[in-house]
C-alpha cells in the first residue's frame, strides 16, 4: 500500500460522533485559541508580565512563542476542519507537554505551569470524551 492509498484510506474512515461527544474537544481548541491569542500578543509586543512568568527575552523565549503560535493555528484550523483521530492526537500531545513542564521546571509556582497543568486537565477530559466513542480505535 502507498502513501496516497493509505492516506485516502484514513480519510475515508469516518469516526460517527453525536455532538455530546464532539463538545468538549471543540473546547479544548476554543480554550487554546483564547489562551494563546493574548499569551502570542503579549510575546509579540514584550508586555512586561512576559518577563516575570517567562524569562528574558532570548532565542529559547523565541522558540517557545512559535510553538505557541502553532498550537493556535492548529487550533483554528481543527476546529473548523475537525477530525477526531487528529484532535486526539493533537491534544495528547499537549497534555504531555503541559505535565511535563513541572517537572522539567522544577517548580509548580510558576504562573504558566499552574494554568497549563488546568488546561491540561481540562484537554484530558476531551480526549476521554473522543476515546469513549466505541468506534474510534
Amino acid at each position: 500500500m502507498n502513501y496516497r492509498t493509505l492516506l485516502t484510506s484514513i480519510n475515508n474512515k469516518s469516526i460517527p460522533m453525536n455532538s455530546n461527544q464532539m463538545l468538549f474537544p471543540k473546547l479544548s481548541l476554543i480554550l487554546n485559541i483564547l489562551v494563546l491569542i493574548p499569551v502570542c500578543t503579549s510575546l509579540l509586543l514584550k508586555f512586561s508580565w512576559v518577563n516575570d512568568s517567562l524569562g528574558i527575552e532570548s532565542p529559547a523565549r523565541g522558540i517557545l512563542l512559535s510553538i505557541y503560535l502553532s498550537i493556535l493555528i492548529c487550533s483554528a484550523v481543527l476546529l473548523f476542519k475537525f477530525d477526531p483521530k487528529f484532535v486526539m492526537a493533537f491534544l495528547l500531545v499537549q497534555v504531555v507537554y503541559k505535565v511535563l513542564s513541572p517537572i522539567m521546571v522544577g517548580t509548580i509556582t510558576n504562573p504558566v505551569i499552574i494554568s497549563n497543568l488546568f488546561i491540561a486537565l481540562f484537554h484530558s477530559y476531551s480526549i476521554w470524551k473522543l476515546a469513549s466513542n466505541k468506534d474510534f480505535f
